[in-house]
């Protein structure tokens, strides 16, 4: 059964390189532009999506309330959650990963540096 991933960005340009990067390596991608429409997505799919990859600033919901929200949800609990993030500083670094992220990547990024560590979280 093909992976799913949601790729969550109000960036078209990133949206657009990330699933393309994420089709390139297997995964079915599911898009949304903010954390209120993830929340959408992910309450409409049948099943659980196998992977998240996240902004931290977009309007509505910020990526650290979407993370929150996505770990208080049991089916989300253990779903490996990428950060992607123009925020290079150590204290948003550690923010995400103690809201629950399993790694951060700051933009820009090399598409090989996305696949190596969504590889490394998802069989």
């Amino acid at each position: 059964m093909q992976k799913r991933a949601l790729v969550v960005d109000d960036s078209p340009t990133v949206v657009k390189f990330v699933s393309f990067c994420l089709k390139n390596a297997g995964f079915e991608v599911i898009t949304a532009c903010d954390g209120m429409d993830a929340m959408e997505k992910v309450s409409q799919v049948e099943s659980p999506v196998d992977l998240v990859v996240t902004d931290l600033n977009m309007p509505n919901v910020d990526g650290y309330t979407l993370i929150q929200t996505l770990r208080g949800n049991c089916q989300y609990a253990g779903t490996p959650i990428v950060i992607l993030s123009s925020e290079e500083a150590d204290t948003d670094k550690e923010r995400g990963i103690s809201v629950g992220a399993t790694a951060y990547l700051v933009k820009p990024f090399k598409s090989s540096a996305l696949v190596d560590i969504v590889s490394q979280y998802v069989r």
